[in-house]
């Protein structure tokens, strides 16, 4: 088990949760996490991003690449990358500044990560922020506007990196935040990451108790996504999910493999870098075999609490290495 105890993690998640914002347009009330539309097709190429007049076409669709080559992650490329939302610090680095200012860095940054590995550059968009008021809808959520979607997959065209569109739902479920989604999911250079974190029951409220899935729930996503990657002719689909504790996701072997799908179980406990460790390994202990590593680094919060960041020399002599490091 993770060396935090669980209301030092709560405790942290909600010192996270006070700096974040979203935008006017979709804001119904103040977001707590530092974390349906039908689809046209995807276009030929990712130089521009989908218009929702693109139409169907009658010929099976042309393979597509990852944005640096092949059709396949891992063990050619190591993912490095930030998280945020614009105009909001606390949601991460990547929301502060110029898009091009932290591409630039995460591009300097990374290779001090690859550890023998290719560089996959990663911008992790909070699409869908999670509230502590239940909004119009009853939900606890909002999602990000599709012009800030537009720009940011823009940004990843441009500089060829990944774009992930992470989801905190509230009390909504993950299968219909992500096939909201569903048009900038046919991009090949578009994945998800799944935030349990903030996934709650009815009755409960995001921030004060901890939210939490479940292998089968994470399994009904894949299967949508892997259904999208046959349909579109699409390289591997990146469908992540973040941990910070063992008991947020229930029965984690109902994950099954499904075909053109990359799993990464990132795990994000905060705190000093013996800590962190600690709670990888317990993370890691669960998780089934096929699904890739990943590992999260708060810029401040674990420099408050654990006094300095981890390493990448640390991090990279983990067992098993992790594929995936991103920054908040």
């Amino acid at each position: 088990m993770p060396s935090q105890p669980w209301s030092v993690l709560l405790a942290c998640s909600l010192v996270l949760a006070g700096c974040s914002a979203v935008p006017p347009s979709t804001q119904t009330s103040a977001p707590i996490a530092s974390s349906s539309a039908s689809a046209p097709s995807r276009p030929a190429s990712t130089s521009e991003s989908p218009s929702p007049s693109a139409t169907q076409s009658s010929q099976a669709p042309a393979a597509s690449e990852l944005p640096r080559g092949g059709r396949e992650l891992f063990p050619a490329y190591r993912l490095f990358g930030y998280s945020g939302y614009p105009g909001a610090p606390g949601q991460g680095r990547l929301g502060i500044g110029s898009l091009n200012d932290r591409l630039n860095e995460i591009e300097r940054r990374g290779k001090a990560w690859t550890g023998g590995r290719k560089l996959m550059p990663v911008m992790e968009l909070i699409a869908v922020t999670v509230h502590a008021s239940p909004g119009r809808d009853g939900m606890y959520r909002s999602r990000a506007p599709e012009a800030v979607i537009k720009k940011w997959h823009d940004a990843a065209v441009k500089h060829k990196a990944l774009l992930l569109l992470n989801i905190q739902p509230g009390r909504a479920d993950f299968i219909d935040e992500v096939k909201y989604f569903e048009k900038w999911l046919t991009y090949p250079n578009v994945g998800v990451a799944l935030d349990p974190e903030w996934a709650v029951e009815k009755g409960q409220i995001p921030g004060r108790a901890f939210g939490r899935t479940t292998g089968a729930e994470l399994d009904g996503v894949a299967r949508y996504l892997s259904s999208l990657v046959e349909r579109h002719n699409l390289p591997q689909k990146v469908m992540l999910f973040h941990q910070l504790h063992v008991t947020i996701v229930k029965k984690p072997k109902d994950l099954k493999q499904h075909a053109g799908v990359v799993y990464i179980n990132s795990v994000d406990g905060i705190g000093s870098p013996g800590a962190k460790i600690a709670t990888y390994r317990a993370v890691m202990r669960t998780r089934p075999g096929y699904v890739h590593a990943g590992f999260k680094i708060f810029f401040k919060e674990d420099v408050t609490t654990g006094k300095r960041l981890i390493t990448a020399k640390d991090v990279l002599k983990l067992k098993p290495q992790p594929e995936y490091i991103l920054f908040e």
